[in-house]
Formats: C-alpha cells, structure tokens, sequence
C-alpha cells in the first residue's frame, strides 16, 4: 500500500494538465517452448532470460518492471513493483455498535491494472484524453481476483456521451467526456457477500469463485515478500471473444497500465489506499513480438 499522497497528487495535477506527461517505450515478448507456473513466483528460467521493461507510474510515484514471454498459444506477463505492506482485504464489513448493523471499512485492496488499445490506430488511453476509445482491461486485485487465481476482464468506452453509470470527467482541453466501466460477459471471479447478523468486528465483504466465460480469459496469481509484489498473468493469444483484444505475432499492440485502479474518481484521504479509483494509465507503452 502506497502512502505518498503529495508527490501523487502533483503527478495527477501533471496528468490533468495540457501536456500529456508520457514517453514511448517498447517491450519484447520472446518466444518460450514451455509456458511459465503461473504461482506468483518468478523463478522460471525463462523469466530469468526475458528482458526487463522499467516504466514509471507518476500517479503511485513508482517504477514498475515487466516482462513477456509466448508459446504457440498464450501470452505470459511477470509484474513487479514494491509495496511497503501487503493489502488483501476490501471494502470489509466492519461493525457499528450504535447503530447496530455492519458498514463498509475504509480498506482498499492491492490492484493492477493492463489497459489495451483496441482502437485501429493509436490514441491517448487516459481518462482525461480528447479523442475516443475502448480498451480492454485486465484487473488484478488481491482480494476479489486473486485467490481464483484470475484477473477480471473488462472494457473502458471513453467518448462524449452520457450513458447509464457513465464517470463524467474533464479532458486535458476541457472537454466534457464520460468514462464507462463495462464487465465482460461471464461470471467475475468474486460476489457480495450481504452480512445482517454481528459475529465478528470485521467482516469479509466478498468471496471467490471461479469465474466462467469471456471474465475467465485472463489467469493471474500475486505474491507479496519483502516489500514487492510479483504478478504473474497468462491469456490466450485468441480468446474467440469479441469484447478481448486478440494477439498476432506480426503486430504491435498499444497499451498502459496502472497500480490503481482507473475510475475516475478523486483521491480519498480516509481511505487506506486515497489513491484507489484515481489510477490513470501512464507511459505510452507498445507491445511486440520476437
């Protein structure tokens, strides 16, 4: 978990500015005849031999490295990047003994977020761009993902219609734009869980299962030591899904990522994590293959 909210909050101002703060970077996805365990763990010797892509994300004023690997089938993504402390639990249910019913905590899960072009040219993927777009994103959370051993599968549609539960918010030029969060088809990986009856302080809001349809696309497993999380992903290279990005060898694919999650909304201080939902994507990164 994060706590630098100062240099975040100038990062953010950064991103809401005129000037779109990015740099062009390219990673590598070499091709491997075994796939990767995917454990969270990076001790396979093809990781080992894949080389690094360092990019800064300004909003969590941090470095993140990654690599890529593929087989005849799948691609495979290795995330790391430090964390002071290890962030399982979400919006638990924490008790109230005045007003005798459960609410919800301040606590906010560790996430990642891939967020993948899927537009015919290339275009701003922030939410504060100017032109339209819908991407594709792969989120991982370390509560409500993480234990099925998945990340959730979505889509971003950012253009300048209002629609049902659409985030209204301002591009860097001033235009009125609206960012809507849309699930793909399937079961998520994690429900509600309703808790009326008091038997502990705090309860989990949530529990896992396993997901089913175009939400089961993307597996992932995290595992946090020594003040860093390692993150493995793996997805098919076609997923037969018209809601998913599909990987060619012979093209170069435009994506971002970001350790927050991408909402749209303002920091919140009492949160654990004030920078949860405020996440933005950052350096342009573009994804090849070898």
């Amino acid at each position: 978990m994060t706590k630098k909210i100062i240099p975040a909050l100038i990062a953010l101002s950064c991103l809401l500015s005129a000037t779109y703060c990015v740099a062009d970077q390219t990673i590598t996805a070499g091709k491997v005849n075994e796939a990767p365990v995917i454990d969270g763990i990076d001790n396979d010797q093809l990781w080992q031999n894949a080389a690094p892509l360092v990019t800064r994300d300004s909003l969590a004023d941090m470095d993140i490295y990654l690599k890529a690997v593929y087989t005849d089938k799948e691609i495979f993504f290795l995330v790391r990047f430090p964390d002071p402390d290890e962030s399982r639990t979400h919006k638990s249910w924490q008790w109230d003994a005045k007003r005798n019913l459960y609410d919800l905590g301040k606590d906010r899960e560790d996430t990642f977020i891939f967020k993948w072009n899927m537009e015919a040219v290339p275009v701003d993927l922030s939410i504060y761009a100017d032109n339209n777009y819908t991407a594709d994103i792969w989120y991982w959370k370390a509560n409500r993902t993480d234990p099925s051993g998945y990340a959730d599968d979505k889509s971003h549609i950012f253009n300048s219609i209002a629609s049902r539960n659409a985030t209204r918010v301002t591009s860097r030029t001033g235009k009125t734009r609206y960012l809507s969060r849309l699930e793909d088809n399937g079961l998520g990986a994690y429900k509600s869980r309703i808790q009326t009856v008091h038997k502990d302080d705090i309860m989990p809001r949530y529990e896992n299962r396993q997901p089913t349809a175009s939400r089961a696309d993307v597996r992932a497993r995290g595992i946090w030591k020594d003040g860093w999380w390692t993150i493995e992903l793996a997805r098919a290279l076609d997923t037969g899904f018209e809601d998913d990005i599909q990987f060619s060898p012979s093209k170069s694919f435009e994506f971002g990522v970001s350790r927050y999650e991408i909402a749209g909304r303002e920091p919140d201080l009492k949160s654990s994590q004030p920078l949860h939902g405020a996440g933005d994507v950052g350096e342009v990164l573009t994804l090849i293959f070898q």
